[in-house]
């Protein structure tokens, strides 16, 4: 499969998944934590597939990277925001499995995406 744009790639697809999960969760949360937790979480989710967007319209591949290790942050600081959700009673235990599950595998395709694309400017140095 040729890709084409940023929504043809699973990492983009993923991260779109998670934004729309985490606000389909959010929506449960005490209106106390609206500009609170559920802010954070609602802007760290979606920095994910936009960062990785950006990225792959950039030009050069160390500017790719560099907005895919943003998204990767962004997983880290989600998965913890969402951990304090779980741990304040907001997330049920079905729901932060779930987001625990695909952010773990997102960062793992963020990872295994930035390696590849280090390796392909490795490669060009070397010719």
């Amino acid at each position: 499969m040729t890709i084409k744009n940023f929504r043809d790639l699973d990492v983009w697809k993923l991260g779109k998944k998670i934004v729309l999960d985490v606000y389909r969760v959010t929506k449960g949360f005490p209106k106390e934590e609206l500009y609170g937790l559920v802010g954070q979480m609602k802007r760290a989710a979606l920095s994910i597939p936009s960062n990785v967007a950006e990225g792959f319209n950039r030009v050069h591949n160390r500017e790719y990277r560099q907005f895919l290790f943003i998204a990767l942050g962004s997983c880290a600081e989600l998965e913890t925001q969402g951990e304090v959700a779980f741990e304040l009673g907001y997330l049920n235990q079905p729901d932060w499995n779930q987001l625990l599950g695909d952010l773990d595998h997102e960062a793992r395709m963020l990872r295994n995406l930035i390696k590849r694309l280090g390796s392909q400017d490795e490669e060009r140095r070397k010719k």
